[in-house]
């Protein structure tokens, strides 16, 4: 059966070398890299099995990025932990066990383990030891030694709004301005994925190519019904435009409206998720923003782009304004 959230990408990270780093217990067989390498189809994803013993893996880990330069590493749960030290280069990190030593030991991850995922060398069964916990508190020491401005600027992290085994998001906070929750759990499936990790990745590669997308704003009474819910295939729009717009949420300033009731953050962050992070603008004359289309239930002539009216006889519905855009890409 086609899977209905996977799609590719062939312009995304097209040429570009793509590093993923996997979590504990798992190698480099797990189905994030065949997932990656599906989406990412004209890119090289390449990943390697992580040593178990922490100084042995960092080590190898460093020498890896010195030889395939990797444009963007991606690290899961552990392996978030090992590349925020990577400094130099791109990095995702997603579920970061920042604090693993802690995190074996909170939840029973010690004594005899299998590997999740086959390895290369052939070994199933692994014995997590008291010596071997503290060499992982130990490594988590040197998290952060490599943070500076410019490190700042290029790590993102994600952190799932229902994972009950790490929760590091304050940590990370404390020394990456970029952090973000994402809805799903500490292991992320396929949906999690595209509308999560897909933006992130998505504008990384514009900002290495320094890429300008078109810009489409969305003005919030053509997003949010009278219930506070959102407008029937509204999600299906914005996750669609996001694929080829820079796209922008337009609240009217709280103070002097009554349209929108409520935090718009909080609305975006739950229904929008991922893309609307620090894409939403505060504005009660949306038609004076510069930029290429404007959605909106106003006619808003003053605009110097393409206004698509939401509800007109034109453009009745979010299905119709996909269909418009599909048309014009």
């Amino acid at each position: 059966m086609e899977n209905p959230y996977i799609k590719q990408f062939p312009d995304l990270m097209s040429g570009k070398k793509v590093m993923y780093v996997h979590g504990f217990g798992s190698s480099a067989q797990t189905g994030t890299v065949h997932r990656l390498r599906e989406v990412l189809c004209n890119a090289t994803v390449v990943a390697e099995d992580v040593p178990l013993h922490p100084q042995e893996a960092l080590a190898m880990l460093r020498e890896m990025c010195e030889r395939e330069q990797p444009d963007l590493i991606i690290g899961t749960s552990m392996g978030g932990m090992y590349a925020e030290m990577l400094y130099g280069y791109d990095r995702i990190l997603i579920n970061p066990a920042l604090q693993i030593g802690d995190t074996m030991v909170s939840h029973g991850m010690t004594g005899a383990q299998k590997f999740f995922n086959p390895r290369k060398d052939g070994i199933q069964d692994f014995i997590v030891t008291k010596a071997m916990v503290k060499e992982y508190k130990d490594i988590t020491t040197h998290c952060f030694s490599g943070v500076n401005d410019d490190e700042r600027r290029r790590v993102v992290g994600l952190f799932g709004d229902q994972d009950n085994l790490v929760d590091t998001y304050d940590l990370f906070h404390a020394h990456y301005p970029t952090a973000i929750h994402f809805h799903g759990e500490h292991r992320m499936d396929d949906r999690s994925y595209m509308q999560s990790v897909m933006p992130v990745i998505r504008w990384i590669d514009d900002r290495q190519r320094g890429y300008d997308r078109p810009v489409a704003y969305i003005t919030t009474d053509t997003l949010i019904d009278s219930r506070q819910m959102p407008v029937a295939s509204a999600q299906k729009a914005f996750r669609h435009l996001i694929e080829t717009y820079n796209v922008y949420i337009v609240a009217p300033m709280p103070l002097y409206s009554s349209q929108v009731s409520g935090d718009i953050v909080a609305w975006a962050e739950e229904y929008i998720n991922v893309p609307a992070y620090n894409h939403i603008i505060y504005s009660n004359q949306p038609e004076l923003l510069i930029g290429d289309f404007l959605i909106s239930r106003e006619p808003c002539d003053k605009f110097m782009g393409t206004v698509v009216q939401h509800g007109s006889d034109t453009f009745k519905t979010w299905e119709e304004i996909i269909t418009y855009f599909e048309r014009i890409k």
